[in-house]
């Protein structure tokens, strides 16, 4: 990467979070007008890129395990905070703001971020390698958290429609939390080697490990201005999204009924802000034939999307008016169940050609689908 890039880059990421704290002060009392309402949605999706930017410069300087907590605490901030803005404005659909965006940010990175980075991937490079043991793990987490905070909740009988009790969610709080934390400690301690990127050979059989990703045989981490810089703009960009997105989620819930599209839209529409980051850094890795680090921005971002979000929405529940629906609807249960068994049958070889990518996307397509018109 040439300097002249690193300097456009850092301008933007630097400018981008004061524009938009700006304007957040400018408008906060008066932002009815089309113009300003089109300026903060462009301020907000700024800030968003421009938090995770941040978050990654800092979780370089600290290191592992800490700087994927970081990275993974910085995008859940920002989901959090949309949610409870949409979920406090008291819209038609309020309770199930956390749900639909779970589940669209699972089913985003199941099939669109895994599909699109097989298949960039394995287009490129005819066939792709990964470690099927450590992809296959943070599979197995992603589908316990998801069947104990979005499918056991319709079950249940203590509460109704597809609700949890306070204890019941109390629980399912506690248990993301441990297997998140769990499989945190997994990747980046005790077997770190099953996450980093492999090679292979002409038939996409694995050969080794890549331990060094960048081939200069040592990273470059910011220096501790450039550390302090980012933390500072990190804080500055997510306080910047949080009232933002609070300004903005009234227009956003007028247009989903204007335009006669389900309440659920609006969780999809957050899902796909909050993911975009992770999905352009995941398919640039698949064009570098590094797979296994996209399938772990995939996988991880869905872990961080059940295993903090709900969570925080629970405690956040306390204070909170209102009921919280986590339980799926039945059609969302059968993307979901099918969802897990192309994950499980893509990840069991280790290896993967153009055609898994594609099956993953069309099965993203069908979710997006539905969630326009059930």
């Amino acid at each position: 990467m040439n300097s002249a890039t690193v300097t456009g880059r850092f301008q933007w990421t630097v400018v981008v979070p004061i524009l938009a704290l700006l304007l957040l002060v400018a408008t906060w009392t008066n932002h009815e007008h089309p113009a300003v309402l089109t300026a903060i949605g462009a301020a907000l999706v700024g800030a968003v890129l421009a938090a995770v930017h941040h978050a990654e410069v800092v979780a370089h300087k600290v290191g592992e395990p800490f700087g994927s907590l970081i990275l993974a605490v910085a995008v859940t901030v920002i989901e959090v905070g949309l949610i409870l803005m949409l979920m406090s404005s008291g819209g038609g659909a309020s309770s199930t703001y956390a749900r639909d965006t779970v589940f669209a940010a699972v089913m985003i990175t199941f099939n669109g971020i895994v599909g699109l980075s097989l298949l960039v991937g394995a287009s490129k490079h005819r066939l792709v390698s990964f470690n099927a043991s450590g992809t296959g793990s943070a599979l197995a987490t992603v589908i316990a958290l998801a069947a104990v905070t979005l499918v056991l909740p319709r079950f249940t009988t203590s509460a109704e429609g597809g609700a949890y009790t306070p204890f019941q969610l109390g629980f399912a709080a506690v248990a993301s939390l441990l297997l998140y934390g769990a499989f945190v400690f997994t990747q980046t301690v005790r077997h770190r080697d099953f996450f980093l990127p492999v090679t292979s050979d002409r038939y996409g059989r694995f050969t080794g490990i890549i331990r060094d990703e960048d081939g200069d045989h040592h990273a470059d981490p910011p220096t501790a201005r450039q550390t302090w810089t980012s933390a500072a703009l990190l804080l500055v960009a997510l306080v910047s999204v949080v009232f933002l997105a609070k300004m903005l989620s009234p227009t956003i819930e007028h247009a989903v009924e204007a335009a006669g599209l389900p309440y659920g839209v609006v969780g999809v529409v957050i899902a796909f802000l909050v993911l975009a980051p992770e999905s352009i850094a995941a398919v640039r890795n698949a064009l570098r034939n590094r797979v296994q680090t996209s399938l772990n921005l995939a996988y991880g971002s869905a872990m961080a999307s059940i295993g903090l979000t709900i969570p925080s929405i629970a405690v956040a529940m306390i204070w909170m008016d209102g009921s919280l629906t986590l339980g799926l609807d039945p059609t969302q249960m059968v993307l979901l169940a099918v969802s897990v068994v192309v994950a499980m049958l893509s990840v069991a070889p280790g290896r993967a050609k153009t055609l898994t990518g594609v099956v993953h996307l069309v099965l993203l397509a069908a979710f997006l689908v539905v969630s326009i018109q059930p």
